[in-house]
């Protein structure tokens, strides 16, 4: 391929780039995720306020997303891990709508299995996994308690997005990452890429850096460090991989890198966003993903061969709006 070929490509490639960015959709489809959110044993009162303080910003967020919610724990849920076996029961198994888990509170881990503090029977990692194994679909959940790093790997599986306040087991004292996440997934200021919805990925990076921020101005010794998990391998990825919304680190081995789907997943949803129907948001997302691993492996790819690999997955995206009756501003 030559230098006029090269940069015909290259025109064509912004053109077509600026004619999907530039659309909206006819018609709009009614769309109803659903959350839990599980509050865990305060033990204190000072702990319990705050963890009750952080579920009414989640309940205010959720309420703003159109988001369906149900509530299990608490202080004064004696029960709560039969309340969560509950509702986990009623919630459909297969659908492309998401499913958010929330969970605030204190947690312990003993080396081989994390658990999660309510005030009847604990939650351990591995009754919670068992939980969701029915599930395909769509799971977010936010583990916003202390030693949650042990709950990563035990959750993690396809099309999921696990968070943990800490980056193991061994990191016990009390959490704060979950109240600044509650905040931060309704915060414009946590809206990156500025196109009108936060992202999980957007607000887990701005609820990190609240947190590191916190330690910081306190001059304290940090004592939880979050990841996140997307991909599916159970190791999680650190915010500081991160420049923007984009990792920036490479792995070792070159295994997947996570973010990619924690950015295709919203609370709250843009107007545009929302009138996008399941079918073709899931089909527009796996487009999406294969182009970002193209992207990662351009390094390693002649110029005019990652062209010529990256034009037809643009035209298939510019077909998927144009199929789905979508038209330009």
């Amino acid at each position: 391929m030559g230098t006029q070929t090269i940069e015909r490509t290259r025109l064509n490639f912004r053109l077509l780039a600026a004619t999907l960015f530039a659309i909206s959709p006819l018609a709009g489809f009614a769309q109803t995720a659903s959350s839990i959110l599980i509050l865990g044993a305060g033990g204190q009162d000072q702990y319990a306020s705050s963890f009750k303080a952080w579920g009414a910003d989640w309940e205010k967020a959720c309420a703003a997303g159109d988001v369906t919610l149900a509530k299990a724990g608490g202080d004064l849920d004696k029960n709560g891990l039969e309340t969560l076996r509950s509702l986990l029961e009623t919630e459909p198994k297969e659908t492309p709508l998401p499913l958010w888990l929330l969970l605030l509170g204190h947690g312990t881990s003993d080396g081989k299995e994390g658990k999660f503090n309510l005030s009847g029977n604990d939650l351990a990692a591995s009754e919670l996994a068992a939980l969701l194994k029915p599930f395909h679909r769509p799971l977010i959940v936010v583990c916003g308690f202390s030693a949650s790093g042990a709950f990563l790997k035990p959750l993690a599986g396809p099309d999921r997005v696990i968070i943990s306040a800490t980056k193991s087991g061994s990191e016990n004292n009390f959490s704060r990452f979950g109240g600044y996440f509650c905040e931060a997934i309704a915060d414009p200021l946590a809206d990156f890429d500025k196109d009108g919805q936060t992202s999980v990925l957007e607000a887990w990076l701005f609820a990190a850096q609240q947190t590191a921020d916190f330690y910081k101005n306190e001059g304290r010794l940090a004592t939880e460090h979050s990841l996140l998990e997307d991909n599916g391998d159970g190791l999680g990825t650190p915010p500081d991989w991160f420049k923007g919304i984009r990792a920036v680190k490479k792995t070792k081995g070159d295994r997947a890198l996570d973010g990619l789907r924690a950015h295709q997943i919203h609370l709250t949803a843009s107007p545009a966003e929302r009138l996008l129907s399941p079918a073709i948001k899931a089909e527009r997302d796996a487009l999406e993903q294969e182009l970002a691993r193209m992207r990662e492996g351009k390094s390693g790819m002649a110029e005019e061969e990652y062209y010529a690999k990256l034009q037809p997955l643009l035209l298939q995206l510019a077909a998927l709006y144009h199929n789905a009756g979508l038209k330009a501003r």
